[in-house]
């Protein structure tokens, strides 16, 4: 279980922590690279986007001190839970309000399910 928890909280933390800090320092190579979205220069897109990137990399530094604290642990699950599902559930209502996104946001999409539902699994499998 130890180890199901540190791969858990490892794959959360490390995709976040590093998304997170690539939109953060450079969105316009990022999104376009990871995405295939080409962003102008906006001032006000680019600051939400940098706004919800450094949500996302302190999300994955909390997420990372679950394996380190134990104390810790159940808060980084929620925070993960929070985020991907969050993301998720965003997603699958744009889907079906605005249409099917790029086969690299689909991708995104899966991993964001996957990851949150690995979350949950460790918590339910935690408190049986």
């Amino acid at each position: 279980m130890e180890i199901f928890k540190i791969i858990t909280l490892s794959l959360s933390g490390i995709l976040l922590t590093f998304v997170g800090l690539s939109r953060l320092v450079n969105p316009l190579k990022t999104y376009y690279k990871n995405s295939g979205i080409s962003l102008h220069k906006d001032t006000n897109l680019l600051n939400e986007i940098r706004g919800l990137s450094a949500v996302m990399f302190l999300s994955g530094l909390l997420i990372l001190l679950g394996i380190f604290l134990p104390k810790f642990t159940f808060t980084s699950f929620i925070i993960a839970i929070l985020i991907f599902i969050g993301f998720a559930i965003g997603r699958v209502f744009s889907m079906n309000s605005d249409g099917k996104p790029n086969k690299q946001i689909m991708q995104g999409i899966f991993s964001e399910i996957i990851l949150g539902g690995l979350n949950i699994s460790y918590l339910i499998l935690a408190m049986i």
